[in-house]
C-alpha cells in the first residue's frame, strides 16, 4: 500500500517512487443512500495547464467528450465515463505518462463534478468514501492515495488533486477544494 495524503499535503513522486513513468489515476466514490430521483453521474476531468495556470487550448481539457490529450503521444487519456459510480474500486480512471508530458505543460488538475447537479438537486454532500489514488502502471502497485473526508454539502465541483512540475520533478498535491457552480466554475478559472 502506498502513502496516504491529507488535504494540502504535497509529495515528490520521484522520492516516493523513483523511476515512476506512467500512472493510473483512479477516482472512486459511493453515493449515500439518499433518493434524489435520478442516478448520480460524477465525472472526472483533467485540466492541462501551462506556466500561467491556464489551459493551453480547449483540447487540453480532457474529459468524457475529449478522451485524449492533443499531444502526439496522448500523455493523458481518460478511460471512459461511468454513469452511475456502481461497484467497488475506481469508478473513473485517467492514464498519465509522466515521461511524455510536453514541456509547455506545468500542471495537471484533476476535477470531479456532478453532471446536471442543479437540475437533479444533487451535491457532494450526498457522496461518501471519495478518493483519488495513483497506481504505477508498470508494477500495478498503489503509490499514493488521498481520501476526501470533508463534508462538501453545497459543492457540485471539487478540485481533487494536482500533479505539477517543480525543480524538474513531478509532484502531487492533495487539494480537496470544493466549488459551487459545477464544471463551469472550474472552466472559468482555467480558461484564457
Amino acid at each position: 500500500m502506498g502513502i496516504s495524503l491529507s488535504k494540502g499535503q504535497r509529495v515528490s513522486l520521484d522520492k516516493i517512487s523513483p523511476g515512476l513513468e506512467a500512472v493510473l489515476v483512479g477516482l472512486g466514490w459511493d453515493v449515500k443512500k439518499t433518493d434524489t430521483g435520478s442516478d448520480f453521474d460524477i465525472d472526472v476531468s483533467v485540466f492541462m495547464l501551462g506556466q500561467n495556470d491556464k489551459l493551453l487550448s480547449d483540447n487540453h481539457f480532457v474529459f468524457y467528450n475529449n478522451l485524449k490529450s492533443p499531444d502526439p503521444d496522448h500523455c493523458v487519456e481518460h478511460m471512459g465515463d461511468n454513469l452511475t459510480g456502481a461497484g467497488e474500486g475506481d469508478d473513473e480512471v485517467i492514464l498519465v505518462n509522466l515521461t511524455k508530458i510536453p514541456g509547455d505543460i506545468q500542471k495537471l488538475v484533476f476535477v470531479v463534478t456532478i453532471h446536471q447537479a442543479d437540475k437533479r438537486g444533487q451535491n457532494f454532500g450526498q457522496v461518501e468514501n471519495a478518493f483519488v489514488r495513483l497506481v504505477d502502471v508498470k508494477t500495478k502497485q498503489e503509490v499514493l492515495r488521498y481520501d476526501l473526508t470533508e463534508d462538501y454539502s453545497i459543492e457540485t465541483a471539487i478540485i481533487v488533486a494536482e500533479i505539477y512540475k517543480k525543480d524538474g520533478q513531478w509532484r502531487m498535491s492533495a487539494i480537496g477544494s470544493g466549488y459551487q457552480g459545477g464544471l463551469q466554475a472550474i472552466l472559468n478559472r482555467y480558461q484564457n
